[in-house]
Order: C-alpha cells, then structure tokens, then sequence
C-alpha cells in the first residue's frame, strides 16, 4: 500500500472512530438525563388503567411486551398533554382502525377502570364509522360489547341519535359549513351529478348521522376523526383537512401531535412521520 493512501485510511479510521464515541459519548449523557424513575412512572400508569396483573403478552415474549409498556406509558405518556380518559378512547378508535381486537378489549377495560363510560366508548366508535367503515367498527364494537356484558352492563346502550331521515341532510351541512366554512358549499356546487351522492354522503352521514350525535362533543369527535386517519394512512388530504377542523373547533397544535403521539406505539413511524408532517404543514410551526 502507497505511503499516501495509508494516510488517508488512518484519518478516515481515526474519522470514523470519533464520530462513534461522540455518538456513545451523546447517547450516554441523554441516557443519564432520562430520570430514573421513568420506569416506576410506567409502572404506575399501567397499574392504573389494568391493575397489577402481568402483560398476558409477557407471558411469551417478557422483553417486548417490557419495552412497549415503557415507551407507551413511560416516555408517550410523559409528552402527552391530553387527559388519561381522553387518551384511552383516541386508543381504542386507533385500535379499530389498525385493526387489533385484543388490544382493544383490553384497552376497553382499561377506559372503564378509569371512569370513561360505556356510552363515550361506543359514540367514539361510531364517530370513526364514516373513515374506516362499517365492517371494522362492527367488529371493534363487538369487542367492546363483550367487555361491557362480562361487567355487566346493559345493552343497548341508550339511543343518541338527533336527526331525521328528513332532516340529517340539512342538520349535517350546518355543521358541516361551521367547520370547514363557505368551501363546503362550492365544493357541493362543483361535484360532477353522478358524483353527488359522495357529497350528500358527507353532509348526511358524516355529518348528520354523526357529528350531531350525543355524548360526545365536537372537538373531541374532531380528534378522534384525526386519529383514525392517522393510523389509516395514505389519506393525508383527508388528514389535513381534518387537522384544520381540529382548529377551528379549538383543538391546538399540541393537542392534535398529543393524539397522534397516543397513536404512534401502535401505527409505527412511518405513519406518525406522515401525520407531523401534515400537522406541520397546517400549522406552520415556528422553527
């Protein structure tokens, strides 16, 4: 080997080894600015909404179900601004959405033991009906229906419903042009005939049939919808949309990336990539 090449590989060596005890040097120090009592914090946010019993996934695989109930109720739960109640139904619409039965179930109980009622469990699955459709929301309620008659709780629910065959189209609209504004109406005007029943579709059902339901506000009904979406994925138009109705009906930036946050252990990153950039791209945050 020349004399001169040998140099160049020596520096690039020496380079490369640098670069990774910065790297060991950057990660010890974050590790150490992590405080230990994470792990007891996760611990304790677990027990809350399960108790003390073991994972059931840790029966098989102890060293993953042990990192999923650090980062979800350790580091998520540290950054997370929404309230525990409101946490636990953005969790089960993701869940229906994704889909996993399983977990919903157990997150169902979950919502129970801390005070979340049976009728805002079903109203924020039927909330997300409109964007992930009938059939998983029917399996995610037969799950949850199954949680709710092992506790004992009477089915069916109490009717919630406030609109009409007659009137749900136009109670819908209202709603519909509260939130989004004037664009509904020449976004209506615009659609080709044969494509109005999308656009009636909207104002009707999503809307009427749903955003005018009890239980639950609006906001809140906001943010669920922004949820499903996220975890949907490939609907980042929609997702956008949605994210400026989160603002205009009150929801900030922080309680939007707060969802999608609750969101994140169970879409991966790829979608929670996709979903920041949509809340970036709506919001402009300040670099």
């Amino acid at each position: 080997m020349k004399d001169g090449h040998f140099k160049k590989v020596m520096r690039l060596a020496t380079f490369c080894t640098g670069f990774l005890l910065a790297g060991q040097t950057m990660a010890a120090e974050i590790a150490a600015a992590e405080p230990a009592s994470q792990v007891a914090a996760s611990d304790k946010n677990y027990e809350a909404l399960f108790g003390d019993a073991p994972m059931k996934e840790a029966k098989n695989d102890p060293e993953l179900s042990n990192t999923m109930k650090r980062f979800i109720y350790g580091e998520i739960a540290k950054v997370n601004q929404l309230t525990l109640e409101q946490r636990q139904l953005v969790t089960i619409v993701v869940l229906a959405t994704v889909p996993n039965e399983k977990l919903l179930r157990k997150n169902v109980e979950g919502a129970l033991h801390v005070g979340v009622t049976p009728l805002e469990i079903r109203e924020a699955l039927y909330q997300v009906a409109p964007y992930i459709g009938f059939a998983r929301v029917f399996d995610a309620l037969d799950a949850a229906n199954e949680v709710f008659k092992a506790q004992g709780i009477e089915l069916p629910l109490p009717a919630q419903g406030t609109v009409t065959e007659e009137d749900r189209l136009e109670k819908g609209l209202a709603v519909q042009v509260g939130i989004y504004g004037g664009r509904i109406t020449k976004m209506r005007a615009s659609a080709p005939e044969d494509e109005r029943f999308v656009q009636d579709g909207l104002s009707g059902y999503c809307f009427g049939d749903t955003f005018t339901r009890g239980t639950l506000e609006i906001p809140m009904r906001e943010l669920l919808t922004v949820s499903a979406l996220a975890a949907l994925g490939g609907v980042e138009g929609q997702l956008k949309g949605h994210i400026a109705g989160n603002l205009t009906v009150g929801n900030d930036r922080q309680t939007i990336l707060s969802a999608i946050a609750t969101a994140l252990p169970y879409i991966g990153f790829p979608c929670t990539l996709n979903a920041v950039r949509c809340v970036d791209e709506v919001t402009n945050p300040a670099k």
